[in-house]
């Protein structure tokens, strides 16, 4: 799915209710929210802290959507197209840190997936 499919298949869910997107601090708050509970999921998962016995299992993909979910909202609510930001994005990446990481040479990149992340 493309990033603007994702946008307005959620502003087509978010228009059929009268309230429409909450504020942007709302939506913030939100995401704050849901970037908690992905933290919580990969801390359980990956981290030092086990769950509790009676506590029930969580999904760090679902997670992950949800918080894609509100960032949609708050970029619709902005009017912010999130592939043209993803885009700068991406630039600003390849330009400025163009140096900054080591390269590995084309076999290493053919045979075995990782990266740096920013």
């Amino acid at each position: 799915m493309q990033l603007s499919e994702l946008q307005q298949e959620v502003h087509r869910y978010i228009s059929q209710f009268k309230e429409g997107y909450f504020q942007p601090m709302t939506l913030v708050v939100r995401l704050a929210e849901e970037l908690g509970e992905l933290a919580r999921e990969i801390n359980h998962h990956y981290g030092e802290k086990p769950k509790k016995p009676d506590e029930p299992e969580g999904d760090i993909a679902l997670e992950m959507g949800d918080l894609l979910f509100v960032l949609a909202c708050l970029a619709n609510r902005l009017e912010i197209d999130l592939g043209e930001a993803f885009s700068a994005t991406m630039h600003k990446f390849r330009t400025r840190d163009r140096d900054r990481w080591t390269r590995r040479d084309r076999q290493e990149e053919d045979g075995q997936g990782g990266r740096a992340d920013g």
